[in-house]
């Protein structure tokens, strides 16, 4: 027989025999292994006192095989030493932080005189330099129940999209629950934070709890800066999680074996549910991957836990979970806007006022369906109820004190504020803006107000009770007679003390005889 290398269980035996007594030929008669090869290591056995020295266990068996196959340690060739010799030079150029490839590096090493192939260089970078030397995996003890969910998106395919008519891809939020391995899948066509959150919402719904921390990716959806420490989660999502009471982990760049226990089942979603499968939309893609969840995937024996995720779940999992939300999460909307001098912001097409000592500064805001927060630094400062695009929603209290009435294009505010300048006045601007329409005839009662600022009350109050008593409500007649300096026709008015006294009725200055009707010529008698 060929010499060959006996296995721990082999070495074991020939041992066991040798000590109770049977010779090399019995020995190798009873194994089938060549006579030579069982001296061999009785041999080693007597020289190393197996016998004496301890019992025949796994150590002994070890130490005798060792020292039987141990071989020469060859000498490294020239072509080795050569290589070797250029270490520090190898090592600088693969420590680069764009490291030269290896056969560039072969290249400049053999313009400088070297011999060796690349073959030799290669195996020396990987032997003792660790080049392309995949660490070591480092399996961690799953999480206690209701701990951890892992999240990802996967790559189903494409399909006709039943509302459009065009083929879409379709991709499957899938949630795994890293305890019990119990699995949901939440087909989608979009990956925003809206569908992110619609699908947590749904898989706890579906799992009847909430775990305390989820690990999803690097998706632009969820995270707005990655970094391996301290990634920044964008707002919107940000919201959900405190709403809902979670814990974020994302997993690293590039990294899909921080989450392995939802990356591997990708392929097997795509596989065993969406592969081969016709549907009629979308909302019957979900139904069927529930049913794939709960009735396929959930009721199987799982490769690693040998359980059936479903049953772990249940009996373990489920009782330690948060309970799961009641409705659906309102996903809002986060802006940034700025404040305009008409005390307003816009967002999402629609304007939400703010107080005056917000203009000209950049607020947050937060829409959702139904508000609208407006943040100044981490102060809350308004909120409105949501408004569609071209909407505005305005609280005149934002205003200052002498601006709301002007902003409300208030009718009694502007009498009111006309009758504090003179009884006349007053009624001269509540007869000027009756009638239908008085916002078109705004601008000229607040004409009058500063002809009284720029003439004085007691002379616009005057112009004001003769102008009423013609019934004549014309601001451009006022204002031309007190530009012309032009007084009542009746005495009274004093102008420099501001007080008026009350003027008669005018009369007409024809008697009322020349208004009647009579024949121009009498008729003479007898023609």
């Amino acid at each position: 027989m060929s010499y060959r290398e006996l296995t721990m269980m082999e070495v074991k035996e020939v041992l066991r025999r040798w000590t109770a007594g049977q010779r090399n030929r019995e020995i190798a008669r009873a194994t089938g292994i060549d006579r030579k090869t069982v001296g061999r290591y009785v041999a080693m056995a007597k020289l190393l006192e197996v016998g004496s020295k301890h019992a025949l266990d796994d150590h002994a068996a070890h130490e005798v095989a060792q020292a039987v196959q141990a071989r020469r340690v060859q000498d490294a060739s020239k072509e080795w030493n050569d290589v070797a010799a250029k270490r520090e030079r190898i090592t600088e150029w693969l420590g680069r932080d764009k490291p030269l490839r290896l056969s560039k590096i072969h290249t400049l090493l053999v313009r400088e005189g070297l011999s060796a192939s690349y073959a030799t260089l290669r195996r020396y970078a990987m032997e003792e330099l660790g080049w392309r030397k995949k660490p070591p995996t480092i399996r961690l003890e799953d999480p206690p129940p209701a701990q951890e969910a892992q999240v990802d998106f996967g790559k189903m395919g494409t399909v006709i999209d039943a509302e459009t008519g065009k083929r879409r891809t379709l991709w499957a939020f899938i949630i795994t629950l890293s305890f019990s391995r119990y699995m949901f899948v939440w087909p989608t066509f979009v990956q925003t934070t809206e569908a992110v959150c619609e699908a947590l919402d749904r898989a706890w719904v579906f799992f009847g709890g909430m775990t305390r921390t989820i690990i999803p990716d690097n998706l632009k959806a969820v995270v707005r800066v990655p970094d391996a420490l301290s990634p920044t989660l964008t707002e919107a999502f940000l919201d959900y999680v405190q709403a809902r009471g979670l814990f974020v982990d994302p997993a690293r760049v590039r990294s899909p074996k921080d989450k392995p226990r939802v990356e591997n089942q990708v392929p097997y979603v795509r596989e065993s549910w969406f592969d081969g499968e016709t549907f009629t939309g979308l909302d019957d893609m979900r139904q069927s991957a529930e049913h794939w969840c709960r009735d396929v995937a959930g009721a199987r024996v799982h490769g690693t836990t040998r359980q059936v995720p479903r049953d772990l779940h249940e009996s373990t999992e489920k009782p330690a979970m948060l309970p799961p939300p009641t409705e659906l999460f309102d996903v809002p909307v986060w802006v940034e806007a700025k404040v305009h001098p008409d005390h307003h912001v816009q967002v999402l097409r629609a304007l939400y006022s703010v107080p005056t000592r917000c203009l000209y500064k950049r607020v947050r805001v937060r829409a959702d369906q139904r508000t609208v927060r407006i943040y100044l630094g981490t102060e809350l400062v308004k909120i409105h109820a949501r408004k569609p695009p071209g909407g505005r929603s305005t609280d005149v209290n934002d205003y200052p004190t002498d601006k709301a009435a002007y902003a409300l294009r208030s009718v009694d505010a502007v009498v009111a504020k006309a009758t504090e300048r003179g009884t006349h006045i007053g009624l001269f601007v509540e007869k000027l803006l009756s009638g239908p329409l008085p916002w078109a005839r705004m601008r000229q009662a607040y004409a009058l107000l500063r002809l009284c600022e720029r003439y004085g009350d007691g002379r616009v109050e005057a112009l004001c009770q003769s102008s009423l008593a013609f019934d004549v409500v014309d601001v451009h007649r006022l204002t031309r007679m007190l530009k012309a300096a032009v007084k009542p026709s009746a005495p009274g008015a004093d102008a420099t003390s501001g007080r008026v006294v009350q003027l008669a009725l005018p009369r007409f200055a024809r008697a009322p005889e020349s208004f009647e009707t009579r024949n121009a010529s009498p008729k003479k008698e007898g023609l």
